[in-house]
């Protein structure tokens, strides 16, 4: 072969290359599945909480280290949180990956609860389907650029304790995502869909009563108790709900009430979170929890002291982002059991239901609805915090049997199975085909711009419900 010859070959070869098209880029990531999932498994099983996932985050960075990414490691003050890049210059896009676990919902991957003797923990929400699956989209995205030599950043951010810990929020605070033009994720669920529905915004904290130890017998006029402190907040906040709006939640757990019932407890906490469609709902509700608090305290004889240890912003829809990423779904399709995963979906629904919904909607990739209704119930999340920073799409798919919550030992078996990876192999086309239209669209990203000005406002100044506080790092603790 001449070198004229060889030239002329290499050209027609980089002009083959530059034609990838999104179905070879999902036969990729069909093809490099086993590695993600071994690293989603190994994650599940190291069940690591909020802010202590060191091996979970060591897990992303040296797969994606290893694929050609420049990994900046314990950004935004927080040990576990770290940004990968590959690329340069515009559109920036950003994806995001959680890896944290939910204490206290120990199992294993079979369909009846049994704990795992050796962790507390477990993956009840799918982070480590999370965590995985959008670092195999980062990388199917970065080999399609680096093959078509389309121009742009791909940015994955690891974004521990999402879990309550806010992770996120610290990350916007810290300039982050300043210069990222889209931002996308996903959430493992029972089902497949991209939702325009909002969030609930949430603030959280811990409630630190102290009063006077003393003999509970011997001389209890001389004790004050901390737990009658943390008690008698609760009535106080318990007789509240009445008296908030509509959609408003609080949820309480009393971390610490003492050491023994012929003590008067001298230290007594509690855990709060306040919930709502509007952070402006959730602000002034917390300000009544801390009045609640302090009356408890003067009731009591006691004094109390209280951390916000989190809060996140209701979520921003995009209607531009989200009819693109539906586009994508619809393409990629939704879970289909084989039979072994069928029957384990049975006996998962009849756990939960004692009737078992049907598996085959696992299959099911419904209509887009741009304006669904408001919803009154609804979890929290700090993506929402990104989304008022950023222009941001977000879409589920069905890593559990249909009918399964999330938060439940059903939810932290699925996950450990096939049926979870198969759910995560769906978010990761979906979200690379996603990004891939939006290298490719220069106009998607100028209408999801435009779009998210009008909604955000145009005097949107972001402050974070958390303030200025450094990372909970020992939230959990």
């Amino acid at each position: 072969m001449t070198f004229r010859q060889f030239a002329l070959f290499a050209a027609l070869a980089g002009t083959a290359c530059a034609q990838t098209t999104k179905p070879e880029v999902f036969q990729q990531i069909d093809a490099g599945k086993a590695a993600y999932d071994r690293i989603a498994l190994k994650i599940w099983e190291l069940a690591e909480i909020g802010y202590q996932e060191v091996k979970s985050t060591a897990l992303l960075q040296e797969q994606l280290k290893s694929e050609g990414f420049t990994v900046q490691a314990g950004v935004a003050a927080i040990p576990t949180a770290f940004v990968a890049t590959y690329g340069s210059g515009s559109p920036v896009i950003a994806i995001l990956g959680e890896y944290d676990a939910l204490p206290g919902v120990s199992q294993a991957a079979v369909p009846e609860k049994k704990p795992r003797p050796e962790v507390n923990a477990g993956h009840a929400c799918g982070h480590h389907l999370f965590g995985a699956g959008s670092a195999q989209a980062a990388v199917a995205v970065k080999n399609w650029l680096k093959a078509t030599g389309t121009k742009g950043t791909i940015r994955y951010y690891g974004t521990p304790a999402e879990e309550g810990g806010s992770g996120k929020v610290y990350m916007v605070r810290a300039g982050l995502f300043n210069d990222v033009d889209v931002a996308v994720h996903w959430h493992p669920g029972d089902r497949n869909g991209i939702s325009m529905s909002s969030s609930l915004a949430n603030k959280s904290g811990k409630f630190r009563f102290t009063g006077a130890a003393s003999h509970a017998a011997g001389a209890p006029e001389r004790g004050r108790s901390a737990l009658d402190a943390v008690e008698a907040m609760n009535m106080m906040v318990n007789l509240m709900r009445e008296h908030v709006p509509d959609s408003t939640r609080i949820h309480y757990v009393i971390t610490r009430g003492g050491e023994a019932p012929n003590v008067v407890p001298a230290f007594a906490e509690s855990y709060y979170y306040v919930r709502s469609p509007s952070r402006d709902i959730v602000r002034e509700v917390w300000e009544r929890v801390e009045k609640a608090a302090q009356g408890a305290a003067l009731g009591t004889g006691t004094k109390v002291e209280w951390e916000v240890t989190g809060g996140v912003h209701e979520l921003l829809p995009n209607e531009v982002l989200g009819r693109a990423m539906h586009a994508n779904l619809s393409a990629v399709g939704g879970v289909v059991y084989d039979a072994e995963e069928r029957a384990f979906a049975v006996k998962i629904g009849q756990s939960v239901f004692g009737k078992a919904p049907a598996p085959e909607t696992a299959a099911i990739i419904p209509p887009f609805v741009a304006n669904p209704p408001r919803e009154g119930g609804g979890g929290s999340t700090d993506v929402g915090d990104v989304s008022w920073t950023v222009p941001t799409v977000g879409m589920r798919a069905a890593t559990w049997a249909p009918g399964t919550p999330a938060h439940s030992w059903q939810a932290v078996a699925c996950g450990g199975t096939s049926m979870g990876l198969k759910g995560m192999n769906v978010a990761a086309k979906t979200m690379a085909g996603t990004i891939i239209d939006l290298f490719s669209k220069p106009a998607v990203i100028a209408d999801a711009k435009a779009e998210f000005l009008k909604r955000r406002g145009a005097d949107f100044k972001y402050t974070a419900l958390l303030g200025d506080r450094p990372p909970a790092l020992n939230y959990r603790d």
